[in-house]
């Protein structure tokens, strides 16, 4: 008997949002007040972390710490939702620690990207719980916020109505023409990778992969794409659509090397199925919110990207 889909009670003016730290501390103290403000000036009440500001090595405090955190907002009946603050690096140390019974007797809205993606996959391969690749108390929520991350993102976490139909922009690559349903499944690429082969891994057959990276050489994307494939993801999964793949260049300008876009297109001619790759997700000012575990339907020939069912409840 398969789990039910967990699909968390949407935001409403007034409820208490949690703030926590589940991989690296944030550098500055100031962009945790500046995201607290942020949220207070949308109408919600903030509880931060009791760990929130905890440093080990390049973690945010022990992973102990984190953890705890992580189950006590869980727990707080008043915490309607969680925001990530950060990513960094360490929400797979995360993984063993997490008492998953307890996230899914409280499912609630959680959101974050970059490394919060493992715990992303987690939630929805123990719990079914939908969770949301998106912006971060701490990053975009700290400055002045794009205005179309932020419609989109509020839009996804306040409104029980199907998203629908987004049309994407001619910027939008057609990677193989074709039209995939599937639930949407991914996150960031290196995250995605490091959850195949563990008791974390999502199970992909019919499934929408999106895919996002940060700072890695060619060469890397390359040999992550490649894992992809020779696990048998590209095999199971309907569709693949590719985020920004921010600042991955070469650093050895003097040494032969494909570029980022030659590989996501060899991986597309792998994959074998529809493909889309440059869309507005992922480390960049501009992006789409993305729930993750919800079933979508993309149109490579007409960059149709659309939400079949709502988010939340």
């Amino acid at each position: 008997m398969s789990q039910p889909l967990l699909r968390p009670q949407k935001l409403v003016k007034g409820d208490f949002i949690g703030l926590i730290t589940p991989a690296s501390p944030v550098a500055d103290s100031s962009l945790v007040e500046r995201g607290v403000r942020y949220l207070e000036s949308q109408g919600y009440r903030v509880v931060v972390g009791e760990n929130v500001g905890k440093r080990y090595g390049y973690l945010a405090g022990t992973d102990e710490e984190r953890a705890a955190d992580l189950h006590s907002m869980f727990e707080k009946k008043e915490v309607k939702a969680i925001f990530c603050l950060r990513g960094g690096y360490g929400t797979p140390r995360l993984l063993s620690l997490i008492n998953y019974k307890r996230i899914a007797r409280n499912p609630k809205i959680f959101v974050g990207y970059s490394d919060v993606t493992a715990l992303q996959l987690a939630f929805w391969t123990k719990c079914r719980l939908i969770t949301f690749h998106g912006p971060m108390a701490g990053v975009e929520m700290a400055q002045q916020m794009d205005p179309f991350t932020e419609e989109m993102f509020w839009r996804c976490v306040t409104s029980s109505q199907r998203l629908g139909a987004i049309p994407l922009s001619e910027d939008v690559q057609v990677l193989r023409k074709g039209e995939a349903r599937g639930r949407l499944l991914g996150g960031n690429l290196s995250l995605l990778v490091s959850v195949l082969g563990t008791p974390y891994q999502p199970d992909f057959s019919g499934a929408i992969i999106f895919a996002e990276e940060t700072s890695e050489e060619p060469y890397r994307v390359d040999r992550m794409m490649t894992h992809l494939h020779n696990a048998g993801v590209f095999r199971k999964a309907s569709g693949l659509v590719l985020g920004q793949f921010t600042g991955c260049i070469p650093t050895d300008a003097t040494k032969p090397s494909l570029s980022t876009e030659e590989v996501l297109r060899n991986s597309a001619q792998k994959f074998a199925k529809p493909a889309l790759a440059n869309l507005p997700f992922g480390h960049a000012a501009r992006t789409m919110t993305l729930p993750v575990g919800v079933r979508v339907r993309f149109d490579g020939g007409r960059r149709l990207l659309e939400f079949t069912e709502p988010a939340v409840r």
